[in-house]
């Protein structure tokens, strides 16, 4: 490349270094980015073009300090992640079992590089994946591509459904999927796409189940049970996608499981004190095993109060399990 060309590239090479190696506590001198200009890029300039160029970087907008004295330096104060944030996204990157090991270590290395080598050192050491329940289909990344882009078109998909199997391998299903996508959600740690079939009706399929999707160039079918806020109380009445009859549910808990109540049915659910111990709520839910043992999973201190047909399918299925002991 051109020594001219290299010398219009320069604020830019500045600009890397300080984002990538400028920290609070360790700013950079004039004399390294001379070097660096020198040493990688074949650039060669005085301090006074460095202040330039830095005054401009400023001027532009990006927030670097200038700390005067013998150990002063600069250094990139604001970035576009605070290390707070990069830290909270690294978390859910780390506990998504839709993603598997090898993507979630790329999208890791990648939050890393929004901010400075010294910070980035600090988050990796906390960087627990190998060893976590991690999804094995590593195309998922392309299926919610695909499946967003067919719900934007308002276009149908057709795709494969597979199971696995004893031996570990994809096992699909001897027919092919049709469904009218609107919209994907994550439960029990797993990515859904909920959709219209004309088959099932309103329904969910795990998307990291789902391969060699392809848009149809039949538009949607209808479905107002998921469109709008529909879709969103639609998912919350579910329980890890599990479908079942919806049913208007009255339960009783010990005081002790509010959290519990809350983080499952949010915080508009209307909770009744009844008595000192315990209080009442009604949900609407899609009755089905998944709801049945997590209210079972409280023990003696969650109770289902009404209607007496979800009563009788919860003792049901607690006498089938005990019949196995």
């Amino acid at each position: 490349m051109p020594k001219s060309d290299n010398q219009k590239l320069k604020i830019f090479y500045i600009l890397d270094y300080l984002n990538q190696y400028s920290h609070e506590n360790h700013p950079i001198r004039a004399g390294e980015l001379m070097e660096m200009l020198q040493n990688q890029h074949n650039i060669s300039c005085d301090r006074k073009t460095v202040y330039s160029d830095i005054a401009a970087l400023q001027d532009y907008g990006v927030d670097i300090v200038s700390i005067p004295g013998k150990n002063g330096g600069y250094f990139i104060q604001q970035r576009n992640f605070e290390l707070p944030e990069l830290k909270l996204l690294i978390d859910a990157v780390q506990s998504s079992r839709f993603l598997t090991e090898k993507k979630s270590r790329e999208l890791i290395e990648k939050l890393c590089k929004e901010c400075s080598v010294h910070d980035a050192r600090l988050m990796r050491r906390d960087v627990l994946v190998s060893g976590r329940v991690k999804s094995m289909n590593e195309t998922i990344y392309y299926s919610v591509d695909a499946i967003q882009e067919a719900i934007s078109l308002n276009r149908q998909i057709r795709f494969k459904y597979f199971d696995w199997g004893m031996d570990g391998s994809r096992k699909y299903r001897d027919k092919e999927y049709i469904a009218s996508p609107y919209g994907l959600c994550q439960d029990n740690e797993n990515c859904y796409l909920l959709a219209y079939s004309e088959r099932y009706g309103v329904t969910s399929y795990r998307v990291d189940r789902m391969a060699d999707i392809i848009l149809s160039e039949d538009t949607r079918i209808p479905c107002p049970e998921l469109t709008g806020k529909a879709l969103i109380q639609y998912a919350n009445r579910l329980f890890q996608m599990y479908q079942g009859q919806e049913t208007q549910v009255k339960l009783r808990f010990k005081r002790r499981f509010v959290n519990a109540v809350i983080d499952k049915f949010g915080r508009d659910i209307l909770l009744i004190p009844d008595g000192e111990e315990h209080f009442v709520f009604t949900v609407d839910v899609a009755v089905s095993p998944m709801f049945l043992s997590w209210v079972v999973g409280f023990g003696s201190d969650a109770q289902i109060l009404h209607p007496q047909s979800v009563i009788d399918q919860c003792r049901q299925m607690c006498l089938d399990a005990i019949s196995k002991y």
